[in-house]
């Protein structure tokens, strides 16, 4: 498993929960789906701040694996919400060099939106500038399942001996194979727990919770964020380096 990068105060990765659209749409006597279109607006404002600031990854909670239980009108309208990003957004990322990347169980979302992402997928394949990670009918424990299934295929078919399993191996076999480990992941709606969300890839990322509901998330949020974690001092486990005594 590949460890962010402790030396660096800007991190490399960010992840977010996108979280309080619907309790920013009833404080408002607004519908949910409305709340879902502002919340659409604040990611796009959350990927210009991350490119302008220099951060080279961004995951987007958009849709998890339990949002399918939602009511059927509010599932559609989300589904909406992201042919129209799709859509919209795919030449303007590829213009700015940026590359876009969907996990999640694509085998659930409607067949037209899957060859929409493989397109928008192909489009900005070569850029390499920032990298938007959009997570789509995904769950974190559901990505673990689903890489123990293909690394005990590999080990069936001989492919990888069991013992030469190692967390490296492992994650290559993740939805998130070849990007790195978030550095800092931020939560919005002052939720303060990670629901299902990157389980394996969290696991020495820095916690940034807000109480700013997701539609109402702008650039100063974003570098509150930042600061937050250039302060923090990084051990993954360890202790901190020794510091020498000075003396008189």
């Amino acid at each position: 498993m590949s460890q962010p990068d402790a030396s660096a105060a800007l991190p490399r990765h960010v992840a977010i929960i996108m979280d309080g659209n619907g309790r920013w749409a009833a404080a408002r006597g607004l519908s949910r789906i409305e709340g879902h279109k502002k919340g659409a607006e604040a990611a796009q404002r959350a990927v210009d701040a991350a490119r302008d600031l220099g951060i080279r990854y961004v995951t987007l909670f958009g849709f998890s694996s339990e949002n399918w239980s939602r009511p059927a009108a509010e599932v559609e309208g989300l589904m909406a919400l992201l042919r129209y990003y799709l859509k919209k957004e795919t030449d303007e990322l590829h213009k700015s060099n940026a590359r876009l990347r969907v996990i999640g169980d694509r085998s659930r979302l409607p067949h037209d939106i899957v060859e929409m992402i493989v397109q928008a997928e192909g489009i900005t394949r070569d850029n390499d500038g920032l990298t938007v990670v959009i997570a789509l009918s995904y769950g974190g424990r559901q990505d673990i399942v689903f890489a123990a299934r293909e690394v005990a295929r590999a080990a069936a078919t001989g492919k990888i001996a069991p013992e030469d399993v190692c967390e490296d191996i492992f994650a290559s076999y993740l939805m998130t194979a070849g990007i790195p480990d978030p550095d800092l992941m931020i939560r919005t709606s002052g939720e303060n727990r990670i629901s299902n969300f990157l389980l394996w890839q969290l696991a020495y990322a820095e916690m940034f919770f807000t109480n700013t509901l997701w539609p109402d998330f702008s650039r100063v949020d974003m570098e509150a964020a930042l600061a937050f974690f250039a302060a923090r001092e990084r051990r993954y486990g360890g202790l901190p380096p020794c510091k020498t005594e000075q003396t008189a």
